[in-house]
């Protein structure tokens, strides 16, 4: 079916024509003659099929007359996502007199207001910064038709529903209300009833499996491998542009290291960096200035890069949606992709759960001339493979250092005898009347007002691997390591030189 039959103005055709869109997707197909009837729509398809070309090009077509009052009205949850969703406006609507603006935190508002004063149509924003502009009286809803919530799923996991609610008080009560997201939780579908009425759910392939061009594999891999298995896929696939997804910003900042260390070019994407740097990222990995992105789930979602090759998820996402969102950057557009996930035995249960979720067994590789029993070369890149300390060692290996660790003991002996400072041998040299002096100070300030002036290491408060011990000697004796800390002993009375 041609965009033609949709029932879509000249202006709009002629700006698809220009975009090379030849036909509708499954999702434009279904949701664009609904949407051009006035009906409130739940959306939801997979990432990557044209959601936003679903919404945005019946609102255009609804507002084509200029007011340069807010009319339209789309709510996104990251910066880059209303970046994206403002830039497709401005495609769509070149023919078209209206007035489109981003606003978004991570920036100066005075741009942003500027453009605000001007009279803008549609308005694309973050709620943060939307809510702080209503406050400063910078924009006025009353006058907004048609209502655009965008990856409402992913809204919901940023807590977005509080400042959501308050904007929805906001808007006119008659208007027109589109929900978009890329799963349907039942969250969402509460979040529906309570903004909408009597809508229709248009829903197009929800689960990765019915995207064939997507080639999903798992390798099983210890945590503290995985930067390494990165490093030699590198070298056996080519694989540009990749992205590449990290659980966290600290992950990405790590992994970011890594792979400049070893003279491979990458950028990263994540809440903790400036919006000009993101942007800057942004920009080079579309411009194939960085062979790889290396991105968290908060920033993905407004990446919109064609012809990814692969995805990689350097850790597994926590619950299978993550999974389809991740995924859904490769293959898009009915092409082909592949993506690749780093399994670690802790994270088999996940791996399951997108198993089941997808309904299909995801084939598990594990490469002949990878060594999986090697240290690792990536150290500081997983919490695993960072060497343990003297403290814990001695906690998993206590046996080792029975006849080496008589410390807590001797202190308790030091304790009865009323010394303080740190505890020296028997054979160690005397200090004289000084030290004499500086003993007596000690006591007289751990005995004022009965409390305790003791730091660790010091005699009446162990230290960090001294407690590890004493809970070891607890555990083995009594079967618990007790109810209170180390910090927080009962005082004792006044003048009182004993601690034990």
């Amino acid at each position: 079916m041609p965009f033609s039959q949709l029932g879509l103005q000249p202006e709009l055709a002629r700006a698809l024509s220009d975009a090379n869109y030849l036909r509708p997707t499954p999702i434009q197909s279904k949701a664009i003659p609904v949407i051009l009837e006035g009906n409130d729509v739940v959306g939801t398809a997979q990432t990557g099929t044209g959601k936003t070309a679903a919404f945005l090009l019946p609102l255009l077509q609804r507002l084509a007359s200029p007011s340069h009052k807010t009319r339209g009205l789309i709510l996104t949850p990251t910066r880059e996502l209303a970046t994206q969703v403002e830039l497709f406006l401005r495609k769509y609507g070149r023919f078209l007199k209206l007035r489109s603006t981003a606003i978004f935190g991570g920036v100066p508002q005075k741009p942003q207001v500027q453009a605000l004063r001007k009279g803008v149509d549609v308005l694309v924003a973050t709620p943060g910064r939307l809510l702080d502009l209503i406050q400063q009286r910078c924009i006025d809803l009353s006058a907004v038709e048609i209502f655009v919530l965008d990856e409402a799923d992913r809204m919901l996991d940023m807590g977005f529903l509080p400042d959501i609610q308050k904007v929805v008080k906001l808007l006119p009560k008659q208007r027109q209300t589109i929900l978009f997201s890329a799963t349907m939780p039942q969250e969402i579908r509460d979040l529906a009833c309570s903004l909408q009425k009597n809508s229709v759910l248009v829903e197009v392939a929800r689960h990765p499996e019915s995207v064939a061009v997507v080639e999903q594999k798992f390798f099983p891999v210890p945590s503290h491998l995985k930067a390494d298995l990165l490093m030699h896929l590198l070298t056996r696939e080519t694989m540009k542009p990749l992205l590449v997804f990290s659980r966290t910003k600290h992950g990405a900042d790590r992994l970011h290291s890594f792979l400049g260390s070893h003279g491979v070019s990458s950028a990263r994407i994540h809440s903790g960096l400036t919006q000009s740097q993101r942007k800057e990222a942004m920009d080079g990995f579309r411009q194939s200035r960085w062979q790889i992105l290396i991105a968290t789930d908060i920033a993905a979602r407004g990446i919109d890069v064609h012809d990814i090759s692969h995805v990689i998820n350097f850790d597994i996402p926590n619950n299978p949606d993550d999974y389809t969102h991740r995924i859904g950057r490769t293959g898009r557009a009915e092409k082909a992709g592949t993506a690749y996930t780093f399994v670690s035995p802790e994270e088999e249960a996940f791996a399951r759960a997108i198993e089941k979720s997808s309904r299909r067994k995801i084939e598990r590789v594990r490469l002949e001339d990878f060594d999986y029993g090697a240290p690792s070369k990536s150290r500081g890149l997983s919490p695993r493979a960072q060497p343990r300390n003297d403290a814990v060692s001695r906690f998993l290996a206590p046996q080792k250092e029975k006849e080496s660790s008589p410390k807590v003991f001797d202190r308790a002996a030091h304790a009865v005898q009323g010394r303080t400072g740190p505890t020296r041998n028997a054979s160690s040299p005397s200090h004289g009347k000084k030290g004499q002096r500086d003993n007596a100070r000690g006591r007289s300030r751990n005995s004022k007002d009965g409390k305790s002036s003791a730091k660790e290491g010091w005699l009446g408060l162990p230290s960090s691997e001294e407690q590890q011990e004493l809970k070891r000697i607890r555990l083995k004796l009594f079967g618990t390591t007790g109810g209170n800390s180390f910090r927080e002993r009962p005082s004792f009375k006044k003048n009182s030189r004993s601690r034990y």
